[in-house]
C-alpha cells in the first residue's frame, strides 16, 4: 500500500537547540496514527512542520516529507495554501488564538468555501456552514453563525475549529488535542463523526492527544514521543497492552479511570463558600438597532455549599454555564440575575474597595484558556511575582526562591522564569496559570478546566499537588472539568449543570454511584 504521508528523519531546531530529533512514520489512506507524549515532547511541532506552519525562528529538515504526490519541503507558499484547508486540514490546539476575534464564527467557516469552493455562494454557502455546525453538535447553529469567538464557550470554539477542518472532507486531518475542551458527550459525538467520515471518505488522521481512552478507541497505530525522540511505536493494541519502553509504561500507569471510591465529604465542617439563588443573564444585541436585546439566561438559581478544606466538582456540557459560574463567583462578572455569595463569613457581592481586594487574595482562579489569561509581554518571573508585589507578601530578595518553588510545584525548571508565554507549549502554559494561582496560597482556588490540556503524567502530578495543598493548608477548590474521571478522584461533592440549571448535586459517591438525573447517567455513560 502506498503511504499518503511519509515523514522520515524529521529534525526541528531553534538555533542550536534541537526540539525534534529524527522522527519518522508513515500514514496510509483511511488509517489513524496517534502521536502521544508529554507536553513539550514535539508532537505539535511535528504537525506544524507537515502543514508548513512552524513559528518564525524554527528550522526543520527531513530526508522525506511527502504528502501524496507532493514533496511538502519544496512546495512554494501558494502551492501549500492550495492544499491547506482542502486536502490537508488541521484542528489547532488553542481555538482562542486560531480563530479571528473580529470575524463571526459563521464568516470564518464560510471563508473556507470562498477560498476553495468559490462556486458555492450566498444562501447555499451559509446552508453548508449551518449543516457543519449541526454535525459537530453546536446548539442553535444560526446563533453560532452570527456569534463572535468571545461570545461562546471554549468547547464551542473548539467545535467551530472542527467544523472548519472538516468543511472539505480532507484527505488528511491533523487533529491537535481536538477533544480536550469538549465534554464527554460531545467528545463521543465528535469521535463518532470523524470515524464515520473516515470510513466514508477514506480520510487519514494524525491524532495528537494525551487521552489514552481516545487512543484506544480511535487509533490504528501509536507513536510515543519523549523530548523530541520516538521511544516506541507500533499497533495500538501492542503499545497499550504490552508496552516496551519505560516511558510508555509510565504514561499508561498515570492514566485515570473512574474512581469507585471518591473522597468522602467530612461531617460538621464550617462552609467556606455558601451560594444561594445565584443567577446571571447575558444581554445580546439584536441584529438591528430597533429590535430589543436578546436575554440569555446563563445561570438560574444555583445553590451549593463548599465546606472548608473540600472540593466541589462542577460538570456539564460545553455552554452549560460552568465558566460563567466561575466568573460570577470571583466577581469578574456581576450576578446580573441576583443571588447571594457568602465567602469566609462575608457577603462577597457587597464588598468594595480594599475589602474586596483582600478577599480576592484568598480567592484565586485558574482560567480555562491560558493563552488569553497570560500577558504575552511579561516573563514568567514577572507574572509570578506580580501577586507578591501587589499584596506585599515577601521581601523582593525572596522572590526568586518563591518563583523557583512555584515552578517546581508544577513540574517546570527554574530557568523557565526568564521566558515568555509563547515560548511554551499549550500544556506548559496551563501549568504556568496554575503556578500563578498558587502564588498567594489562597483559601479557595476556582479552577476552570485546569488539567484538560495536560498530559497524563503532569495531570497526575498537578492533582497530587492539589491534594497535598488541601491536606497541608486546608485549601478548598471549585473544580470545573468535563473529565469525570478527574472529578471522581478529586471531588468530595459534585454539581451537575445543564443549560444553566442544577440538575443534580450531592456527594460524589452518591452522584456517580447512583445518579438520579437522566442527564448525569448520559454523562457517565459517555466516559471513554
Amino acid at each position: 500500500m502506498t503511504a499518503l504521508l511519509t515523514v522520515k528523519n524529521l529534525h526541528i531546531s531553534a538555533g542550536t537547540t534541537a526540539l525534534v530529533r529524527g522522527v519518522s512514520f508513515t500514514l496510509n489512506k483511511g488509517e489513524t496514527l496517534a502521536l502521544v507524549g508529554e507536553s513539550g515532547s514535539g508532537k505539535t511541532l511535528t504537525a506544524l512542520s507537515i502543514m508548513g506552519l512552524l513559528p518564525e525562528g524554527l528550522q526543520h529538515h527531513a530526508d522525506t516529507l511527502q504528502f501524496a504526490t507532493h514533496n511538502l519541503a519544496t512546495l512554494l507558499p501558494h502551492q501549500l495554501r492550495a492544499l491547506r484547508g482542502k486536502r490537508l486540514a488541521m484542528i489547532f490546539q488553542e481555538p482562542a488564538t486560531a480563530l479571528n476575534p473580529v470575524m463571526t464564527c459563521g464568516a470564518q467557516v464560510a471563508e473556507m468555501f470562498a477560498i476553495h469552493t468559490p462556486t458555492l455562494r450566498g444562501a447555499a454557502r451559509k446552508a453548508r456552514v449551518l449543516e457543519l455546525f449541526a454535525q459537530v453538535q453546536l446548539p442553535n447553529p444560526a446563533r453560532m453563525y452570527a456569534s463572535y469567538p468571545h461570545e461562546i464557550s471554549g468547547g464551542q470554539r473548539q467545535r467551530i475549529m472542527i467544523a472548519m477542518a472538516l468543511a472539505h472532507s480532507p484527505d488528511l486531518l491533523i487533529a491537535d488535542e481536538p477533544t480536550t475542551a469538549l465534554d464527554v458527550t460531545v467528545q463521543a459525538e465528535i469521535l463518532a463523526l470523524v470515524k464515520e467520515l473516515q470510513q466514508r471518505l477514506g480520510m487519514a488522521m494524525l491524532w495528537i492527544t494525551h487521552d489514552f481512552g481516545v487512543v484506544r478507541q480511535l487509533a490504528d497505530r501509536v507513536v510515543v514521543l519523549q523530548h523530541g525522540n520516538v521511544v516506541e511505536s507500533g499497533t495500538t493494541k501492542a503499545v497499550l497492552n504490552q508496552p516496551k519502553a519505560a516511558y510508555t509504561k509510565q504514561l499508561l500507569s498515570a492514566t485515570l479511570s473512574l474512581n469507585a471510591k471518591p473522597p468522602a465529604l467530612p461531617k460538621a465542617v464550617k462552609p467556606l463558600l455558601d451560594v444561594n439563588g445565584l443567577g446571571h443573564t447575558y444581554r445580546r444585541a439584536a441584529p438591528w438597532f430597533w429590535q430589543p436585546a436578546e436575554q440569555l439566561k446563563a445561570l438560574k438559581e444555583v445553590n451549593f455549599q463548599l465546606p472548608q478544606g473540600t472540593t466541589l466538582g462542577i460538570v456539564g456540557e460545553s455552554g452549560s454555564g460552568k465558566s460563567t459560574l466561575a466568573r460570577v463567583l470571583t466577581r469578574l462578572q456581576p450576578a446580573a440575575a441576583g443571588g447571594r455569595i457568602v465567602f469566609m463569613g462575608h457577603d462577597f457581592l457587597a464588598l468594595r474597595g480594599e475589602d474586596l481586594r483582600q478577599a480576592r487574595r484568598n480567592m484565586q482562579m485558574v482560567f480555562q484558556d491560558p493563552v488569553t489569561s497570560l500577558n504575552p509581554k511579561h516573563t514568567v518571573y514577572t507574572m509570578l511575582t506580580e501577586p507578591l508585589r501587589a499584596h506585599n507578601l515577601l521581601p523582593a530578595a525572596q522572590w526568586p526562591a518563591r518563583v523557583a518553588e512555584l515552578l517546581g510545584q508544577v513540574g517546570l525548571p527554574p530557568e523557565a522564569a526568564q521566558r515568555l508565554p509563547h515560548q511554551f507549549s499549550g500544556g506548559q502554559r496551563q501549568r504556568l496559570a496554575i503556578a500563578r494561582a498558587l502564588a498567594l496560597q489562597p483559601k479557595l482556588i476556582i479552577a476552570d478546566e485546569p488539567v484538560s490540556a495536560l498530559d497524563v503524567s503532569i495531570q497526575a502530578q498537578i492533582l497530587e499537588l492539589f491534594g497535598q495543598l488541601q491536606q497541608r493548608h486546608g485549601t478548598s477548590y471549585v473544580f470545573i472539568s468535563h473529565d469525570l474521571r478527574v472529578i471522581s478522584h478529586l471531588a468530595h461533592q459534585v454539581l451537575v449543570l445543564k443549560d444553566g440549571c442544577v440538575v443534580e448535586y450531592g456527594p460524589t459517591a452518591q452522584v456517580f454511584g447512583k445518579p438520579k438525573a437522566a442527564y448525569t447517567k448520559q454523562l457517565l455513560g459517555a466516559v471513554v
